[in-house]
């Protein structure tokens, strides 16, 4: 049985083989595939929330950002 992170990247790696051949920009796929996910988070979940996940996303985007842990 697949995984659900195995399901969506196979599903997606179909979607960036087909916007390719139509030349779509990966800008536009990606831009697209952001708003595909909110309206799929707005289905169960109020505007602040889906906002606080975006913030989180893009506050951890940069790789190279140490994180210091507190012990509890």
């Amino acid at each position: 049985m697949s995984s659900d992170s195995e399901i969506v990247q196979r599903h997606v790696a179909k979607l960036r083989e087909e916007a390719e051949a139509a030349k779509i920009p990966s800008d536009v796929l990606g831009r697209l595939l952001v708003q595909e996910a909110i309206e799929i988070w707005k289905a169960r979940r109020d505007w602040p929330d889906i906002a606080r996940e975006l913030n989180f996303i893009a506050d951890n985007l940069d790789p190279d950002t140490d994180y210091e842990f507190m012990r509890p």
